[in-house]
């Protein structure tokens, strides 16, 4: 017998009875208010029932709380066993029969991929689909955007990604942004994390700081066309910090945007490690600071020349190519493209070629690349062809071997403007042929712009002078020229000289970001 309580008048809240399904219902008869029984075959099976009785207005209700109902039996997790006594609410697997269920579906996933012919020995840990279904339905849509199964062997871990979750809307922004789906294949070959990424947290932020960049619109889709991995950069690593150490340099800010447009690799170049050692190298060899920022400006791409790969053996090879030390700046700043080529078969074929045409011996090949290192590119049937020429003009073996290694250039020359301007020299000028030996730069002037011109008032004021003094001067040089009553010496210089001066003075012409592969092909 438990006696109950009734001192609450007025209670603020209610009671609900819940009636248990695997409870025996009795009904109780209250004999009093303070007062109840509880059957013996209820007592019997351990359970305690408390009863509370409380006053609402003039109503009495009964409370039941169960307080222990269970057997004190073990819990049995097999599905639709009972009980003796008393039957389970509801039935589950155990954990270990769960597992048990999932390693077997991992087991059926593994042996499909290895069917297929991927090799799944890096996935272990890593979350995937439950089925087969779904892990065949990822694999087919990465081979309809072109991917192969070596491919994903290269990186496994893209069968983590979900099609729906993942892939669908990391391609669906790349799309908006402007990349062609016709680059996506190369795209996710590079980069396949891209599919790992959130478009909100991790592609979003970094499109807004190429944007920040001075970077055109239609300039963004090309740059991460050429350049996915930049969508992995952190954008407060190296991605700023390099930036930040070109316009230190002397980068002008307005020409960043071209610079990253026309070579992203920049955005994730270490500058301690490659940046850096790369300017003060070329410092080294006679180039001013601000020199090489305006390389940078103009072919942001010899950045990527490997320094201990190509750049030194290259400089250490055009010395043992009889090239002076002096002259390594010259020859950098007018053509930088060649600390980054495959230099040593270049020199090794010009040199020999340039032997068997016009016997050139070995100092003068090296005094030929200090005046003009793009011959180092030229094609075989291009040099062939203008010494050719000048010899059609009359001109001896010795003599084409003389104008060569004093103006290189003309092996590069357009050779039919070369012939107007040598039948002008001939026919209007009337001059021998060995003023053009002595000054062979006469092929390099414009002959509307410059020649004909500069030989009429030469020929009007009765002048006679040096086809070096006519020519090798500017337009402002020449009037002052004009006004000299005698020649009383010439003023004799040989083809016009690089000017470090020139590479180091700010470029006048806004920055052209609009985006250009840069060619690299031969002349």
């Amino acid at each position: 017998m438990i006696r109950g309580h009734a001192g609450v008048l007025k209670p603020s809240f209610s009671f609900m009875i819940f009636e248990m399904p695997t409870l025996e219902c009795h009904k109780f008869k209250i004999t009093a208010p303070s007062t109840f029984q509880m059957p013996s075959n209820y007592e019997k099976r351990r359970g305690l029932i408390t009863k509370l009785q409380y006053s609402h207005g003039d109503r009495r209700t009964v409370f039941k709380s169960l307080h222990s109902t269970i057997s004190s039996k073990p819990y049995n997790a097999q599905v639709g066993r009972k009980e003796d006594k008393a039957s389970s609410l509801y039935s589950r697997p155990s954990l270990v029969e769960m597992k048990n269920v999932r390693l077997e579906n991992r087991s059926k996933v593994y042996e499909f991929l290895r069917g297929i012919g991927v090799v799944p020995d890096e996935l272990d840990g890593l979350e995937l689909p439950v089925t087969v279904d779904v892990m065949k339905e990822r694999v087919d849509f990465l081979l309809k955007l072109g991917l192969t199964i070596e491919d994903i062997n290269n990186y496994p871990l893209v069968l983590g990604c979900s099609v729906k979750k993942n892939m669908i809307p990391v391609l669906d922004y790349l799309g908006k942004l402007g990349v062609r789906k016709s680059t996506f294949t190369e795209f996710l070959k590079r980069y396949p994390q891209v599919l790992h990424s959130s478009v909100v947290v991790d592609l979003a932020p970094v499109v807004k700081y190429l944007q920040g960049m001075d970077i055109k619109p239609n300039d963004i889709p090309r740059i991460l066309e050429r350049y996915p991995e930049v969508l992995g950069f952190k954008l407060e690593g190296t991605m700023s910090t390099s930036v930040a150490y070109l316009v230190g340099i002397g980068v002008a800010r307005r020409e960043i945007g071209g610079v990253l447009t026309k070579y992203p690799e920049i955005l994730g170049m270490r500058v301690a490690r490659v940046i850096k050692p790369f300017v003060e190298y070329l410092e080294s060899l006679g180039i001013p600071r601000l020199a090489v920022a305006r390389l940078i400006e103009k072919r942001p791409h010899i950045l990527g020349f490997g320094l201990e790969k190509n750049v030194k053996p290259n400089i250490q090879l055009l010395l043992e190519f009889n090239v002076r030390e002096a002259y390594l700046s010259s020859i950098v700043a007018q053509y930088a493209e060649i600390i980054g080529m495959d230099l040593e078969g270049k020199l090794q074929t010009q040199r020999n070629l340039l032997k068997s045409l016009i016997e050139l011996d070995d100092d003068n090949f090296g005094a030929i690349i200090e005046k003009m290192p793009q011959i180092v590119s030229l094609s075989s049937s291009a040099v062939i062809n203008h010494v050719d020429f000048l010899k059609t003009c009359g001109f001896s073996l010795l003599q084409v071997k003389n104008m060569v290694i004093g103006c290189p250039q003309l092996l590069a020359l357009n050779i039919d403007i070369m012939k107007h301007s040598f039948e002008f020299f001939h026919m209007d000028m009337g001059r021998p042929l060995e003023d053009l030996v002595a000054f062979p730069a006469f092929f390099t002037y414009g002959l509307e712009s410059t020649i004909k011109p500069r030989h009429r008032k030469v020929v009007q004021k009765g002048i006679s002078c040096s086809l070096s003094w006519l020519l090798n001067c500017s337009d402002e040089k020449f009037v002052e020229r004009m006004s000299y009553d005698t020649i009383d010496m010439e003023e004799m210089e040989t083809i016009p000289t690089f000017d470090m001066n020139s590479l180091i003075q700010p470029q006048n012409n806004e920055s052209d970001s609009e985006y250009e592969e840069d060619s690299e092909e031969e002349t």
